[in-house]
């Protein structure tokens, strides 16, 4: 396939992935499975260009951006409050998914070696952030369990990789030692957030003096990559540098970026992100072809390895089960401090929570890693495609009704006490009047700019009114917000009545419509 050929068929998937987020959106899917189910869809097609997916190109080209963006958005103070849950998810999930996995692959293919076994576990057993961010978005979640997922599904890749990295060693070598695999792994973990760390300062210090939207949007990206891809050259984990960088950023990136150059980032990352996410998932349905022909030519076939392949898609599921029930509960029941601060939550918490463990373009990308001539590498690679299939189909489509159909209590922190958007909304506006009164109050105690000073102070009683009496004043805010959007059309149409008579410029047009669109976009967040 010529360089012209390879792009115009991602031009093509492009095209694939807006029909069936459209198709996705229509039926109420998630646009993880339907992009999936169209990528295999596609590949079956008889003409269809094969597509191999190199896994070292998938790791780098996908994973730093997609981390950056899931680790900006992560509430750091959220995922310290949790961070004993989180790494029971991270790492004791992980490791006791692969023993779990390992142990059960060995009996229903007793011929595979035991490190192989492992090393299959390693690759299935850390849930994906990509699938994680896609499906989770848009669940009635309560804030806390996405915070405990995302916030998994970010660092556990840390450490599956370690366990796959000893695992395959074993194989090919024939030697393991625990003592070395321990050490290996505080090096990788530590290592690696130290590495993100210094990535973060390094990026603080560039935005700091770009000074220029392009640039900072420009290098924001590059960081995403610099981080994962030092680290990974240094030795250590690249993706706990690029979640360690990320969650830095995005606790700091409201003092060192202005509001122009959020805006437009947010929408560049915005679209990225969409693109990126959409195209990992069609690959992974387009990857089905390679794995049929591999097996095809061993004689096997998905229908002869189905009794094997059920049973370790089994065990992946219910290892999180065994893992989480317990772990939920038991540290609560043997703590009492803890059990007064973060009491039981309700049973469906965890069993969400177990449910929600999607497997992803990650497990695939290091299925495909294994050398050449490692054993059962075939069978591997397409038990670690059907892992993902059912995760993404199977859990990630029932997902949505399951929890609206168990999830009734809140699981909350009782430690912590925040306020509400319409509480903050009244702090914030309370703030305002005074700076204006400093700018506008004359030596003679007369005002400068009288209604700019009255405009800000009926501000502060609407909020706080509001925040006071949401429910009641809710539908005349509606009211409200829908006579703006009136009068934004109004003075939309008026601009364009102008323009198309000749009476103002295009470069007029562009900054009154500019003006206008931030007025709209602010309105309709209420409506």
């Amino acid at each position: 396939m010529t360089a012209v050929s390879r792009f115009e068929l991602i031009l093509l998937l492009m095209a694939v992935i807006l029909l069936l987020d459209l198709v996705a959106r229509r039926f109420n899917l998630p646009r993880a499975a339907a992009l999936i189910l169209g990528g295999i869809g596609f590949a079956l097609i008889p003409g269809t260009p094969d597509i191999e997916l190199d896994p070292d190109l998938v790791l780098v080209l996908f994973l730093p951006p997609l981390l950056m963006s899931s680790a900006w958005f992560t509430s750091w103070r959220d995922f310290r409050a949790d961070i004993r849950i989180i790494l029971q998810l991270a790492v004791g999930a992980v490791f006791f998914t692969t023993l779990v996995v390992g142990v059960v692959t060995h009996l229903v293919m007793p011929s595979l070696p035991w490190a192989a076994c492992f090393a299959l576990g390693a690759i299935v057993s850390p849930p994906d952030s990509v699938a994680a961010k896609a499906v989770l978005s848009k669940l009635p979640l309560p804030p806390r369990v996405i915070v405990l997922l995302e916030g998994e599904s970010l660092v556990n890749d840390a450490s599956g990789l370690v366990l796959f990295r000893f695992a395959v060693a074993a194989a090919l070598t024939g030697s393991f030692s625990i003592g070395e695999a321990s050490l290996t792994f505080v090096w990788l973990a530590a290592g690696g957030i130290a590495a993100g760390i210094a990535c973060a300062v390094i990026s603080i210090f560039a935005v700091k003096r770009l000074r220029d939207t392009d640039l900072i949007i420009i290098w924001t990206f590059l960081n995403a990559w610099i981080s994962y891809i030092a680290a990974e050259k240094l030795g250590v984990s690249g993706v706990l540098s690029t979640v360690t960088c990320g969650i830095i950023l995005g606790w700091k990136q409201h003092e060192i970026i202005d509001a122009a150059t959020r805006t437009r980032a947010l929408s560049v990352w915005g679209v990225m992100v969409f693109a990126l996410e959409s195209l990992v998932f069609i690959l992974i349905g387009l990857s089905l072809r390679g794995v049929l022909t591999r097996l095809s030519d061993n004689g096997d076939t998905l229908m002869s390895l189905l009794p094997a392949t059920a049973a370790i898609v089994a065990a992946v599921i219910v290892a999180r089960f065994v893992w989480i029930f317990p772990g939920t509960y038991l540290p609560r029941l043997m703590s009492p401090a803890l059990r007064a601060r973060d009491p039981y939550p309700p049973l469906a918490v965890p069993f969400i929570m177990s449910w929600a463990g999607l497997r992803g373009v990650v497990s695939l990308a290091v299925a495909l890693s294994l050398p050449e001539g490692f054993p059962g590498r075939d069978f591997i690679l397409a038990v670690t495609f059907v892992v993902i299939l059912v995760t993404v189909l199977v859990q990630g489509t029932t997902l949505a009704p399951l929890v609206r159909l168990v999830l009734r209590g809140d699981f909350t922190a009782q430690h912590r006490s925040t306020l509400t958007e319409e509480q903050t909304r009244a702090r914030v506006a309370t703030a305002q009047p005074a700076a204006v009164e400093v700018q506008s109050l004359n030596p003679d105690g007369s005002h400068r700019h009288p209604r700019l000073f009255e405009q800000y102070s009926y501000r502060v009683r609407a909020a706080t009114r509001f925040s006071e009496e949401k429910d009641t004043l809710a539908p005349h805010r509606i009211d409200h917000y829908n006579a703006v959007l009136a009068a934004n059309a109004a003075g939309r149409a008026e601009l364009l009545r102008l323009h198309r008579s000749g009476e103002i410029h295009d470069d007029v047009l562009h900054a009154i419509e500019r003006e206008l669109d931030l007025e709209e976009v602010n309105v309709r967040r209420f409506v």
